[in-house]
């Protein structure tokens, strides 16, 4: 295996000698910069056989590097060769420093600029040049050049998505954001995030897995009209009728002249979210960039009414299907039939693949035994999967895409008997949780300001957990949508009705266990409030499941918790008992019967 990668290694190098480079740079990202990244564009896999959704390479003339975050501190030793790489921390050693160190004043580092934000690239230009390093963008990939059997492009066809599940027409839409251009001082918008211009177009995909988009990109003008760059072989019959007047369909080869002829353009983009490549292209092209947020994504975000129902629609089916599992889940553990993570996340599915609704898992599932529930991103298939054990924790961190709405759950659940110090920490998270779940807050919050809600009874213990509280949901779209977050550190943008977000916190003991207790709510109007001097908002969550009442300490609760833990399971008996029966109702029915 790692006789192919050194093979593989020597032909990057052989492009670097002919390009008079000193390193090449190799992100995990591909030309999309999204979250996922379809098989033929795996680039970082192919140099260095590494799986994990984050990282870096750096080849040099004699050596080469791969950083990785602390998810993967495990997994990268075990799949990447140690006599070819030097394994480096992505967060502790910061890339374009290490470079900066280990080469010499004089020295050319190669990039692909189709793989890399503009942000990325004025910042890594500045820093290498203080140190005399020159950046150079490469024409060709070495990868792509030295790709013998690259899979396939996806050439699954667009699917049309109703006007009537999206609540307005493309051509609506367009209008809308195209105003939002102009405002923004722009002539015409670079909208670069696949789940953008899906959004805009009533378009869904099936390109990359786990999100329903198309690849390609597009041009969004101020008055509404757009061109679409993607594979032409994909444009199912109707589409014209579908996205409306304005739109124009282009081969995605074509990018790179229609950039070419923008001189004098002022181009709205997101140097954070969009390649240097387009960018800089249009700017030696004679177009003025402006530097803006993606128009599409607030908008995008704040759902309407339809695509509020199609999210609620779905999240009770998908509470259907998640009781369903916990119910077969409890049913075996009272046997002491033990299974390994794999299968259960496999069964779980199952009963999702009951809905002829349903279309993949928005991300891959975590089916966590023990203490594999401590590293917050565990994936079960990156190694063997671990069984479960009697007297532990499991937690399952679940989603999926139905062509109504996206789901994202996480429940913790007990095997057999749990200790004291479970039940105290579970607790935490809960109280957490609820605290988050019944926040009111004025117009103009972020989530930045609210996270603290989910953290301050760890915090009072001494305790804390290490990712954001929340994310944003999107509708039949990408399961972490943007901009809106809740987290410590994140961005200003303030909560909107509409917006759909996770309320997810949690706790890890290393090598013991982990805890997560995740509902999605959507911001809403508080209209309970009289005589309120603000607008003041408020959360309605849209996830019915069941949480595990057996790990949960009830002395610890206030009595306002208790009511809340007990109505919580009030309405998710009474909006999922109609579609249960059986045994699986009478476990219901038992499970969420007041504490």
């Amino acid at each position: 295996m790692s006789h192919s990668i050194a093979s593989r290694l020597g032909a990057i190098r052989s492009e670097l000698s002919s390009a008079n480079l000193d390193a090449f740079i190799i992100p995990r990202a591909d030309e999309y910069l999204g979250e996922y990244v379809p098989e033929h564009n795996e680039r970082l896999y192919w140099a260095t056989h590494f799986t994990g959704s984050a990282g870096m390479a750096i080849v040099l003339k004699d050596k080469a590097a791969i950083f990785t975050d602390g998810r993967y501190t495990v997994q990268v030793r075990l799949q990447v060769d140690a006599a070819l790489f030097s394994y480096e921390s992505l967060t502790d050693t910061p890339q374009i420093e290490w470079l900066c160190d280990t080469l010499p004043a004089g020295s050319r580092v190669g990039f692909d600029a189709r793989l890399h934000t503009l942000a990325w690239y004025e910042n890594a230009k500045a820093t290498l040049s203080k140190a005399q390093i020159e950046l150079v963008a490469v024409e060709q990939n070495p990868i792509d050049l030295h790709w013998q059997d690259r899979p396939a492009p996806s050439s699954a066809p667009i699917t049309l998505f109703s006007n009537e599940s999206a609540g307005k027409t493309s051509l609506q839409k367009r209008t809308e954001i195209g105003a939002l251009v102009k405002k923004a001082g722009g002539d015409v918008a670079l909208i670069a995030a696949l789940d953008s211009f899906c959004w805009l177009l009533n378009i869904r995909g099936n390109d990359i897995p786990r999100l329903p988009v198309v690849l390609g990109s597009a041009l969004l003008h101020a008055n509404g009209d757009m061109q679409l760059f993607t594979d032409l072989s994909k444009l199912p019959d109707g589409i014209e009728e579908h996205v409306g007047a304005g739109v124009s369909f282009k081969d995605e080869a074509t990018l790179a002249d229609t950039l070419a002829s923008l001189q004098g353009v002022k181009l709205l983009a997101d140097p954070n979210s969009a390649n240097a490549w387009a960018q800089n292209l249009a700017r030696e092209a004679g177009a003025k960039l402006i530097a803006g947020i993606d128009p599409v994504s607030l908008p995008k975000a704040q759902k309407n009414p339809s695509e509020l129902a199609g999210m609620r629609a779905c999240h009770i089916r998908d509470g259907v299907a998640v009781s369903r599992f916990l119910a077969w889940l409890d049913t075996e553990v009272a046997a002491k039939r033990m299974h390994d993570e794999a299968t259960l996340a496999d069964k779980l599915e199952s009963f999702r693949l009951q809905d002829e609704r349903y279309r993949e898992p928005s991300f891959d599932t975590i089916s966590a035994a023990g203490p594999n529930a401590a590293m917050c991103h565990y994936n079960h298939n990156n190694g063997t999967p671990a069984m479960m054990t009697m007297d532990s924790i499991y937690l399952v961190d679940s989603g999926a895409q139905y062509i109504d709405g996206t789901t994202d759950v996480t429940r913790t659940i007990a095997i057999g008997k749990v200790t004291d110090e479970h039940k105290k920490m579970v607790t935490l998270v809960l109280k957490g949780h609820i605290a988050l779940d019944q926040a009111r807050f004025p117009k103009g919050t972020s989530g930045q300001q609210l996270d603290a809600f989910a953290r301050q009874y760890l915090w009072q213990h001494g305790f804390d957990y290490d990712h954001g509280t929340g994310h944003g949901v999107g509708h039949f779209l990408s399961v972490h949508e943007g901009p809106q977050r809740i987290g410590k550190n994140v961005n200003g943008i303030a909560l909107m009705p509409g917006m759909v977000l996770s309320n997810e916190p949690g706790y890890y003991r290393a090598e013991s266990f982990g805890i997560r207790l995740e509902n999605l709510v959507v911001v809403q109007h508080c209209e309970a409030l009289k005589g309120a001097e603000r607008e003041m908002y408020e959360f309605d969550a849209l996830t019915m499941i069941p949480m595990d009442a057996r790990l949960i300490d009830k002395s610890l609760l206030t009595q306002g918790e208790i009511d809340w833990f007990n109505a919580y399971h009030q309405q998710v008996f009474h909006t999922l008992s109609p579609l249960m029966s059986g045994d699986e109702l009478a476990w219901l029915t038992r499970v969420t019967k007041a504490m």
